[in-house]
């Protein structure tokens, strides 16, 4: 599945979340990841990214998720961060 990720977290944990969602996804721009991943990578990260966040602080995290990609189109205006923009 593919996946789009984006959160909220207090400065005291943001590299902690960067480390964490930079091991199963791409990282795109700031707080924002995407990428392919199975459904057990992806319960593997919410629990990794559970022990990590304070809800009571503000935190949070926002995750879609896309069963295909078939009907999708990534458009980027500007400059593309994600750097992996070569298909065969």
């Amino acid at each position: 599945m593919f996946v789009i990720l984006y959160y909220d977290v207090g400065e005291e944990r943001c590299n902690r979340m960067l480390k964490t969602c930079r091991k199963y996804l791409t990282w795109v721009q700031n707080s924002v990841f995407e990428g392919e991943i199975t459904l057990s990578a992806l319960e593997r990260l919410k629990a990794e990214i559970n022990s990590i966040i304070e809800p009571d602080e503000g935190d949070s995290v926002v995750i879609y998720t896309f069963r295909s990609m078939t009907y999708s189109k990534r458009e980027v205006l500007g400059s593309d961060k994600r750097g992996d923009t070569q298909f065969l």
